[in-house]
């Protein structure tokens, strides 16, 4: 997931390359627009940067891939 949205559409987010990583319920990991509103089920996971920045931080954080519900089985 992206924030391919209307707003980055038009250049603005693209132009200005700031992104923040979030971590959903089930904590897996993605980057999305700081100019966009965090879609429902996502929050920030407090780091932003540019794309590049916020992929190589989730590389470092994201060390397990399964997600929570299926490692508490």
């Amino acid at each position: 997931m992206r924030g391919d949205d209307a707003s980055e559409a038009s250049g603005s987010a693209v132009t200005q390359g700031k992104y923040r990583v979030v971590v959903n319920d089930e904590e897996q990991f993605s980057i999305w627009s700081c100019l966009s509103p965090l879609p429902i089920g996502w929050n920030d996971a407090g780091f932003s940067g540019d794309e590049s920045a916020c992929l190589e931080h989730i590389v470092h954080v994201w060390t397990n891939m399964t997600p929570r519900s299926l490692r508490s089985r």
